[in-house]
């Protein structure tokens, strides 16, 4: 038997293992930098395979290393999974529905885990077939700035051994089961917070002409801001969206101040320090021009997600291999972010997408809603699929 049939036939005989996993996780779930519980149920799990970790790194981050036992150069490769869940209330009706209130993993990470952790099963199992390390990062704090990638970062999840490449694979709703999405270079976004206070001076709507009407500062900011996408470099993907305004006047208040939040995301991080600039700048020259004041909070946030083009084309063809060049759908751009980024700033990197959408069964539903849920089946492919890259990997271009 070869090895990818011999990765295939371990990953189905864990299927009904590796479910039940991603059940009790999704039934537990966890919000950002409170992930204790999940952390000890990944600890518990990789003691019970042996395999040894190190454990509050970053946070609730637990960090595991399977090493090869074949003869070869010592490489390390990292595979990620996040923990982290999100405050939404779950509407599915399932026998696995969240049981903290107000608390939902509609984002998959509860996939992500349960399947790092049958991954490990199976790398374990075949380290007499591979040389080299296999760091397993199980990542508290993926929807929440600064994004636990960057504290592990920081605290030196990529060294000791330091790796040389890093995967990471994300639920898509909005591509079939059994299909894996892949895109090389620029994929995800950068993202940034604007918290924005404009000040005039209120009073009674009667007689404007007496006061300083923040609102409608507010609202010749908000126009001119959009000139900061609309004339930027055409071929540079941005979004500049404002999703939070609020003005506690009345139908006959003036109020004294408007407080704004927005997202700026791009796919060049020259230009987004210069659009940085820009937005500071539009901000103050207008609130300025028509007499109020402009207190700005611009965060940094996750930058741009970039697969490394060798690691991914060679990983492409590895998925090829084992579900089949049908079944591989091309990816394009996307404007969300995802904290995975830092990696690749650091490492080559590359993450993929698991598909997990059946209209069939009515799992239909996008991520962050409170129906989100995924086709189980899609159990079947994660697990074998991330073990088959990593020993492909570990042989070939890192």
């Amino acid at each position: 038997m070869s090895l990818l049939q011999q990765i295939k036939q371990q990953a189905e005989d864990i299927f009904e293992e590796v479910l039940e996993k991603r059940r009790h996780i999704h039934s537990h779930p966890e919000l950002s930098f409170h992930e204790k519980e999940t952390a000890a149920y990944v600890q518990a799990e990789l003691g019970k395979m042996g395999i040894p970790f190190t454990r509050d790194v970053g946070g609730h981050g637990v960090v595991g290393i399977i090493e090869g036992k074949r003869e070869g150069e010592g490489k390390t490769l990292a595979l990620r999974a996040d923990m982290d869940a999100l405050p939404i209330k779950e509407a599915n009706d399932v026998s696995y529905k969240s049981k903290n209130p107000g608390v939902m993993h509609a984002c998959g990470h509860d996939v992500h885990t349960s399947s790092l952790l049958g991954t490990a099963r199976i790398l374990n199992g075949l380290s007499e077939q591979f040389s080299g390390k296999v760091k397993l990062i199980f990542q508290p704090a993926e929807e929440r700035f600064p994004g636990g990638a960057s504290i592990m970062i920081k605290e030196g999840v990529l060294q000791n051994p330091s790796v040389q490449a890093i995967l990471g694979q994300h639920v898509q709703p909005f591509i079939d089961q059994g299909k894996i999405g892949v895109r090389p270079g620029k994929y995800m976004a950068s993202a940034d917070e604007i918290y924005i206070r404009i000040k005039g001076k209120g009073g009674h709507a009667a007689i404007p002409s007496k006061f300083i009407d923040p609102v409608m500062i507010a609202v010749q900011v908000l126009s001119t801001l959009q000139q900061v996408v609309s004339r930027s470099n055409p071929r540079i993907p941005s979004v500049l969206s404002f999703g939070k305004v609020i003005a506690e006047g009345a139908t006959n208040v003036i109020p004294d101040e408007v407080y704004i939040e927005g997202t700026f995301r791009t796919m060049n991080e020259t230009w987004r320090m210069e659009a940085h600039e820009k937005i500071k700048s539009i901000i103050q020259h207008t609130t300025a021009a028509l007499g109020g004041t402009a207190e700005i909070d611009l965060r940094k946030g996750y930058p741009v997600l970039f697969n490394d083009e060798k690691l991914t084309m060679s990983s492409r063809g590895y998925i090829a291999d084992y579900v089949g060049e049908e079944n591989i759908v091309d990816m394009d751009l996307w404007m969300a972010a995802e904290d995975f980024a830092y990696y690749t700033h650091e490492v080559p990197g590359c993450f993929y997408r698991l598909g997990t959408r059946n209209e069939a069964k009515g799992i239909v539903h996008g991520l962050h809603t409170p129906l989100f849920d995924i086709d189980e089946d899609a159990l079947r492919t994660s697990t074998g699929l991330m073990a088959w890259l990593a020993i492909k990997q570990l042989e070939s271009v890192i």
